[in-house]
């Protein structure tokens, strides 16, 4: 029987390796491109997989042509405040739906169900035209617009709540507290993971997001990087080696934040029930 065990684990974890490796590859092509020439990069003789010169040219020119400090500021100027609005919003809605009583409650959850159900691409024009209402396009506050509320996060923050006892609500108010203290002193703090794994969820998808802010922001001071990545890439030819390079430096305070952060990435994701 233990053999059994044995051969079977042995058997997940190769296909767990190979797995990792072929999701590895993507990353390391695009290391080993950022060294090559133009030429090298374009070639389709699948044996060349190192450049024949380690180049530093398409970092130098990069570096020229992107400011990417100040894209590096537009961009976790736009993820910070978006993790300040979602978690505040959806920690305050989600306590509400999991744990009072109100007239339509299951309405308002279901509204927040059907936003989670339809693409996101369906809000862009209602929510340019609300912008340019406004005159707030083409600023950090327009990146940070979509991420006020955050269904999903409502979502996670309620079947957080969902999991804990009643009983701690209406023992904290035989103890005095109102419903603002309960939810601040006696119950966030049993979901900090949860919290914790919405903040994760919300600064990955504000990095990478592409869309909205080419649309809502075309000013090159309050350009995020995914954005100014976008724009290497030419209409009818592209230096791939530049770009890669780009992206190799755009990937580098990621990296950094997990491996600094990477207790609280790992326990927040896994109390949290969900996956990237």
């Amino acid at each position: 029987m233990q053999k059994t065990e044995k051969k079977w684990h042995l058997l997940q974890y190769i296909v767990l390796v190979i797995g990792a490796t072929v999701m590895l590859v993507p990353f390391i092509w695009m290391i080993l491109t950022a060294f090559k020439t133009q030429s090298e990069s374009t070639q389709m003789n699948p044996f060349i997989i190192f450049p024949s010169m380690w180049r530093l040219d398409a970092f130098v020119n990069t570096s020229s042509k992107i400011n990417f400090i100040r894209l590096y500021i537009n961009t976790f100027s736009m993820i910070f405040w978006r993790i300040v609005c979602a978690t505040i919003t959806s920690t305050m809605a989600g306590y509400a739906f999991a744990q009072l009583n109100f007239k339509g409650k299951n309405l308002a959850f279901g509204l927040v169900l059907f936003q989670m159900m339809v693409p996101g691409q369906i809000f862009i024009i209602p929510q340019y035209l609300m912008l340019n209402k406004i005159n707030m396009l083409n600023t950090t506050f327009s990146l940070v617009f979509p991420g006020l509320v955050s269904a999903f996060g409502m979502f996670l923050i309620r079947q957080a709540f969902m999991g804990l006892p009643r009983d701690l609500g209406e023992a904290s108010k035989l103890d005095g507290c109102n419903i603002g203290q309960t939810f601040l002193f006696v119950m966030c703090p049993l979901v900090k993971s949860s919290i914790t794994a919405l903040s994760i969820f919300t600064a990955l998808f504000g990095y990478k997001e592409l869309l909205w802010p080419l649309i809502a922001n075309t000013n090159d001071n309050t350009m995020p990087l995914a954005s100014a990545l976008a724009k290497l890439n030419g209409q009818f030819s592209s230096n791939y080696p530049e770009l890669m390079a780009a992206s190799v430096i755009a990937c580098v305070p990621m990296i950094l934040l997990y491996l600094i952060f990477q207790r609280q990435f790992i326990e927040g994701i896994a109390t949290s029930g969900s996956k990237l």
